[in-house]
Parts: C-alpha cells; structure tokens; sequence
C-alpha cells in the first residue's frame, strides 16, 4: 500500500493509508462521548468527591466537548441526587444522565434530578447473565424482561433519551441479549449500550458481540449502540475501539481511566488513537483535545492520586525521553519517536530527562536553555561529569548542571581521571 506522510506541523507519523473498517463503512461516523467520570469513575476507592468539585468537573468536561454527561446515581444518596440537580441546572452543552436501576422509584428520582437540565436522559441498567439474575437479582428470565419493558417505557415518558444497558452483556446468552436488546428497543429506548461489566472480553469477543446484535435484533439500526468496557484484562480501550469498528457509536469511558476496580476505558487515549490513527477510525468527535491535559490534571487535584507517570497521554513521562538516542532524534525531529504532538492534548511540551541514559545532545540542549553554550571540549567534560553524578543520583536537577558548569572544584570532585579544565 502507498505510505502517506504527514504535515510535520501536525502529530501523526508516517503511517499506511489503511481502508475504513468494512463493519462500520455504512455506519454514521460521528463518536459520541459518554463521560462516567462523576458515577462509575466516582464508585471507585479514592475517587469520591464533593458536590462543589463535581460541578466543577463537570464544567471541566462540558468545555472538553463531552457528549454525554453521567452526572451521578440520583437514588443512591442525597448527595448524588444534589449534584445530578446542580449540574443539570447550570452545566450546558452535554445530555446529562443519570444512572437508575430498573425501578420505578430510581427512574422517578432520576427525572427529577434532571428536571432542570437542557437535555436529559435516564440510563437503566439491569443484569442479564444468568450469573447475575440467579445469584443478584433472584428472578427469572422472563421477569427480565418485563422488568426491561416496563422500566424503559415508564423513562421514556419523563425525560428527552433512555439509554438501556443489560449488565454483564458479555457473560449473558447470546440468544437471551438478543431478547432482552429488542425488548429494550420496543419499550423507546434510543441507545442501547452492551458493557463488558467484568472486564472479560477480549476484543474479537467484543466486537462480534455488536455484530451480533446488528445482525439479529430488529431495529438495532435504529439506535445508538454503545460500548462500556473496564480494564480488569488492560483491554478496556482496545475493546472500546474494536466495538467502534463493529459499528458501535457511543464509548462511555472516564478521564485517566478511573472506575470499578481496575477502572474504566480511559476517555484520553481512545481520543487519541480516534485521533492519531484516523486512517484506520475515520470518525468525527465534539472533543476539544485541547482541554484534555487540563481536565485531567483537574482531576487528579480532586481525587487521592494522579495518573501513573506512564499513563498513555497524560502521565507526566508520556511524551518524556531519557534515553540518548531518543533525545538525539526528537531534537532532531520529534516524528522520530513521538506519534504525536503534546500541544495537541494541551500538554505544554516534550520532556527531555536528564539521566544515566542521557546523550550530549540532551545535556547540550538543557545547558543551552540555562544560558550555557560551551565548546565541544568543554562539552566532553561536562558530559564525563554529569554521567559520573547520574549514576549516583537518580534525579539530575538544573542546580546540579548549574554547578556542574560553573564551578572547577565541583569538576575536580566528580572527574577523577580527567585533568581539571575551566569551563567557559
């Protein structure tokens, strides 16, 4: 196939021109975005916040350009019942939902939380696994399903959308989600999501789960199909993005990954591979990447940690490079070793770290932007000096170049073969 080169200006590298996925080429290519952050994010340990931070979270996520907003479970506290209201009335932008279990007095509770909200949307969940039904809800297939009926037509009457998901989607009997979906989409339900609950899918699974609904359920070309997928198996994005090419249209994910126990499908980096890898998704988004780096870091301020310094996107060493020879060519051309701009997400800029792996061309460049531009002799020595002090310390700071440099003792001290030179 032909190879493609992008705009240096831009942050994709050199990729093949790839054929649009055949299972999702007659499908709309608009991506909606459900964000979880504030319900399932919110469920996990340490993750718990305020009603004053969740609205500005949810704030946060609106200019992001969410489509969706999970604003919280309305009947599970006073508290989330509170800042579902808040957010409904003074967050615009994104449809704000809530979360209901398949009961009467959850989805009156949710409608009312969203009386005051632009548009609206109740989003029922309940089990259809047998796993689920036996040993959690105790009932029987058939009261499933007229407990899916009834639900979905009574939400349909008091609020703008209703999502409907059969928890456990993944563990259920094909032929019974197939009943269960169709049900769901009879009783007026406009988007239909099917979540790997248990983070047991792989991403064959996944997406033949979705064709399998498209093929067999009558009007399943009528709604919105949803992915939700959590990462027990580190699989969560992949999933997510395996079910866009099956035709699903709508990823409910979280900002850095939070959720249920290993967490959800992070929000940023399916962003990112709709966005990198555009010749293989060619789909539009509302998403202002820009924002991305901000809101994620707000988060981080509300919760009890932060990203992992590796975390895809976001994490504080994703766009950093200590090794010698990466820093050598992303000087050179940050395509080299970066399949994307860090501006892009509103990430200020690569990293250059300063380390044992480290090459001159790394420290040159460091010791430039501190005012000093030495000779190539002066350079060698230096660079002797600087290697002998990161081998002892793990992290090398601007104080210690700044000494490095401007001091012939500190040389004579860490240079133990090599004659002392003055610095320049």
């Amino acid at each position: 196939m032909p190879l493609i080169l992008a705009n240096l200006s831009s942050e994709v590298l050199v990729t093949q021109v790839m054929p649009m996925p055949p299972d999702s080429a007659h499908f709309p290519s608009r991506i909606h975005f459900f964000d979880t952050t504030l319900r399932d994010g919110e469920q996990s340990p340490g993750c718990s916040m305020s009603q004053h931070e969740k609205l500005q979270m949810a704030h946060g996520l609106a200019d992001l350009g969410i489509d969706i907003l999970e604003a919280g479970f309305a009947i599970s506290s006073e508290g989330d019942f509170a800042a579902i209201e808040t957010i409904s009335r003074e967050v615009r932008g994104p449809v704000i939902a809530s979360l209901a279990r398949a009961r009467r007095g959850d989805i009156e509770r949710a409608a009312e939380a969203l009386k005051r909200a632009g548009r609206s949307r109740i989003h029922i969940f309940l089990a259809s696994s047998d796993l689920h039904l036996e040993y959690k809800l105790k009932i029987s297939r058939e009261e499933a399903l007229a407990h899916a009926a009834e639900s979905v037509a009574l939400a349909r009457n008091l609020v703008d959308e209703v999502e409907f998901s059969p928890e456990d989607s993944t563990r259920t009997d094909p032929a019974f989600l197939c009943k269960i979906v169709s049900v769901a989409i009879e009783a007026g339900a406009s988007v239909v999501n099917l979540p790997d609950t248990v983070g047991y899918a792989t991403p064959s699974d996944y997406a033949g789960m979705f064709r399998m609904i498209r093929e067999n359920v009558p009007g399943a070309d009528s709604v919105i199909l949803s992915a939700h997928t959590h990462d027990d198996l580190g699989l969560a994005v992949a999933n997510s993005l395996a079910a866009i090419e099956a035709g699903a249209r709508q990823v409910e994910c979280t900002i850095n990954g939070i959720g249920e126990r290993a967490g959800n499908a992070a929000l940023e980096e399916i962003a990112a591979a709709l966005h990198v890898r555009g010749d293989r998704y060619p789909m539009e988004t509302r998403l202002n990447l820009g924002k991305m780096y901000g809101v994620s870091q707000l988060l981080a301020k509300m919760i009890s940690f932060a990203p992992s310094p590796n975390k895809a996107v976001v994490g504080d060493n994703a766009f950093a490079h200590e090794a010698g020879i990466h820093q050598h060519g992303v000087l050179s051309n940050p395509l080299t070793y970066e399949i994307m701009t860090p501006s892009v997400f509103g990430i200020p800029a690569n990293r250059l770290v300063l380390g044992k792996h480290s090459g001159r061309h790394a420290l040159r460049s460091r010791l430039i932007e501190l005012g000093y531009n030495l000779s190539a002799p002066d350079l060698d020595i230096a660079y002797r000096a600087f290697t002998e002090l990161a081998d002892r310390k793990k992290a090398i700071y601007d104080q210690d170049l700044i000494n490095l440099v401007a001091h012939h003792q500190r040389h004579e001290d860490l240079i133990h073969d090599e004659p002392a030179e003055k610095l320049h």
